[in-house]
């Protein structure tokens, strides 16, 4: 019987797997093998990956219900029960990261001398300088909103913490006159969370919100304080764009910003101590259901607790490590002189980001170079790089900086540099109409003896140094010529009019990058034999295209092994008889965050090997500008076979996916050693530092 690879029974729905990868990361805030601050870091990691989920995943869901969008996707799932799995799933998971944090972490911290501390238990001399703090640095900025027929309900900030306060004026509640309500917005502008003063060394700390609900009677004199409770709410978060009908799109996007604010409502999170009369108000008003209101014990924003990572506690942190430097650029008086020599491969963060930084940096200064064009995606604040394509300017470059505005939650950011850029002489450019521009590439322009040479730096990840630290990217920096050559047709496809549609090497989104996937499959499935067997193996962040998890299921019924290291959303179910028993799924979550892509293919005795910034998501392949390149030196190509396997080895932070599309860690087996690939990596990179060090005797 013939196999209908459209069937929804194979096919994961994506919300309901990117839920699953969230299960993973607090899976992480469980591993008591972490330091405590780690784990607590993993709290706010889910958190926040949770606030991004609702603002745009959820959202978009109800979207479609409110349009009554009835078309199911490839798993056959409709909008309505889409949104109620989400609910249930999202509930069981916010409870079980609730007793980790409160059953588990903080008792934890207490015992080594953090603690979060709350009304009543606060000593005498913290009280007094809480008093203190409330009467000088928070009674000031709050702002009390009044509920009535004159008063609607405020638009309040999505994420912002607010006060819900039941009050009762003593002379009108004698004439049996009824309650009234009112709301205090928390300003994002104080901090989170108040250190108190302490005598015995520990750490005490205090959510803001305890502080102004302690004090809140301040803010309403001569009357009675009912109750009071937190809640916080999250908005609809993507942006409208019609960039068509546009004539300025930096204006557009700021435009759309302002109205990010007044998004509508998606969910609801309350304090676990509010009463049922306030909760009910408060779903009344915000026009949710049950389904859309989590009860949050402790305090509310999970996310908040990144800023414990500040505290100065190594002994409850990660080992501080330092990225190894690249022994071929260190052996060169110039980068342009070591790629001369060689093309340079760049494993981060094991391997220091800062060469790319130089690299820019250099170019700046050198008189021999003519120009620079780089895209931005995402960048960092008081970036470097931003710094060194200024100083390029002063030294008569000609740069060029295409700088992605939409890129989401960075929109405000980009702006930002967009204007600054522009203001010191780069010729900002914001790509391609209707697409978003995702390929990451750098191109120095030098003028040499023989000619003009183009340097290239062309990576699986973003320019931003900080980011570079946390997320695994690898990088490949060249002075390959037909590379230099397709470099050039890119960027004036960026920043003109070209259609170019041949490229040396070059494979690009959304023109071709589709077709040379499929085509490669296809070439694994064509030339597979038992006496050549062909081989995919793919590193990515994300596989939900349809037709590329048809394709991956073609590769397998044709007998071809494909293993597949998906780090977050994987739509495509592995092990099934007759369809995907030749695939396997793993999902790494660790201390960094697996952020490559690279895709191998083997077949004919030949490996082919491309890397890039596309995952395999119909929005990479359709909507994007992704650039993929292929690896052809002997050598880089071996040492990502390399890297590949180490990620299909690691039996420490891996997780492997079953046929139903559950994930179950994987465990070494009796007598097999242990590989954590993060931390394989992160010795390897040691050991090469060492030997660099000894050598030029530090």
């Amino acid at each position: 019987m013939a196999i209908n690879l459209k069937s929804s029974e194979y096919y994961i729905n994506r919300e309901l797997s990117w839920l699953k990868f969230n299960d993973r990361v607090l899976e992480e805030a469980a591993d008591s093998s972490h330091p405590l601050l780690e784990r607590l870091k993993f709290i706010a990691i889910f958190s926040s990956n949770l606030d991004e989920f609702y603002m745009i995943r959820v959202a978009g869901v109800k979207e479609q219900i409110h349009a009554e969008i009835k078309d199911p996707k490839a798993d056959g799932l409709e909008p309505k029960e889409v949104d109620r799995l989400i609910s249930l799933h999202t509930h069981e998971a916010v409870s079980r990261q609730a007793g980790i944090l409160k059953d588990d972490i903080l008792p934890k911290l207490k015992q080594k001398g953090i603690r979060l501390r709350q009304f009543p238990g606060i000593r005498n001399g913290q009280r007094i300088f809480l008093e203190k703090y409330f009467k000088e640095k928070i009674f000031p900025i709050l702002t009390p909103l009044a509920i009535d027929p004159t008063h609607p309900f405020p638009n309040l900030n999505s994420l912002g913490i607010n006060l819900l306060v039941e009050l009762e004026n003593p002379k009108e509640k004698e004439e049996g006159k009824k309650t009234a309500t009112a709301v205090v917005p928390i300003p994002p502008s104080l901090p989170r969370f108040i250190e108190m003063p302490t005598q015995n060394g520990k750490s005490d700390f205090i959510a803001i919100e305890e502080v102004v609900r302690r004090y809140i009677g301040q803010l309403f004199l001569n009357m009675s304080i009912l109750g009071t409770s937190a809640f916080r709410i999250t908005r609809n978060a993507d942006l409208d764009l019609s960039e068509a009908e546009a004539d300025d799109l930096l204006k557009l996007i700021e435009r759309e910003l302002r109205k990010r604010r007044l998004g509508t409502i998606v969910r609801l999170e309350v304090a676990s101590d509010m009463n049922l009369e306030l909760r009910e108000y408060l779903k009344e008003m915000t026009d949710l259901q049950e389904r859309d209101v989590y009860d949050m014990p402790c305090c509310l924003d999970y996310s908040a607790f990144f800023y414990f990572l500040g505290l100065d506690r190594p002994d409850l942190k990660d080992e501080v490590f330092s990225p190894a430097l690249s022994s071929e650029i260190l052996q060169e008086e110039s980068i342009f002189d070591a790629l001369k020599k060689s093309d340079i491969i760049l494993h981060h963060p094991y391997e220091s980001f800062n060469h790319v930084v130089d690299f820019i940096t250099e170019a700046a200064k050198d008189p021999q170079v003519l120009a620079i064009k780089q895209t931005l995606y995402r960048t960092s604040g008081d970036s470097p790089i931003v710094k060194a394509l200024k100083t390029a300017v002063n030294n008569g470059k000609q740069v060029t900086a295409l700088i992605e505005l939409k890129a989401r939650f960075d929109e405000a950011n980009n702006i930002e540099w967009a204007r600054e850029l522009d203001h010191a002489g780069v010729n900002v450019v914001y790509g391609v109409l209707g697409l978003k521009t995702h390929c990451k590439i750098l191109m120095v322009v030098r003028q040499e003896e023989d000619g003009i040479k183009r340097y290239l730096h062309l990576s699986t990840g973003n320019y931003n140094e900080k980011t570079a630290k946390i997320y695994t990217d690898i990088s490949l920096m060249t002075c390959d010529e037909s590379m230099g050559e397709d470099a050039s047709g890119l960027f004036n496809l960026l920043t003109g009019y070209s259609l170019q549609k041949k490229w040396n090497k070059f494979v690009l989104a959304p023109t071709g990058m589709r077709k040379e996937i499929a085509r490669q499959i296809n070439n694994c499935i064509k030339h597979h034999s038992p006496e050549e067997k062909s081989y995919i193996k793919i590193v990515v962040n994300s596989l939900v295209d349809p037709e590329m998890v048809q394709l991956l299921y073609k590769a397998s019924m044709a007998g071809v092994k494909i293993d597949l290291v998906v780090r977050g959303i994987c739509c495509l179910k592995p092990g099934i008889p007759g369809l995907s028993e030749k695939i396997r799924v793993k999902s790494i979550v660790g201390r960094f965050l697996e952020h490559c892509r690279i895709y191998y293919f083997k077949y004919q005795g030949e490996s082919r090997i491309f890397m890039g910034s596309a995952d395999l998501m119909q929005r990479n392949l359709n909507r994007r500008v992704e650039l993929a390149f292929p690896v052809q030196k002997k050598e880089i190509k071996q040492r990502l076979r390399f890297i590949i396997q180490i990620l299909l080895d690691d039996n420490t932070k891996s997780r492997r996916m079953d046929a139903e599309g559950n994930y179950h860690r994987v465990k070494p087996a009796k007598g097999e050693v242990r590989v954590d690939a993060q931390k394989y990596f992160l010795r390897l990179a040691e050991d090469v530092q060492l030997e660099l060090d000894t050598i030029a005797g530090v």
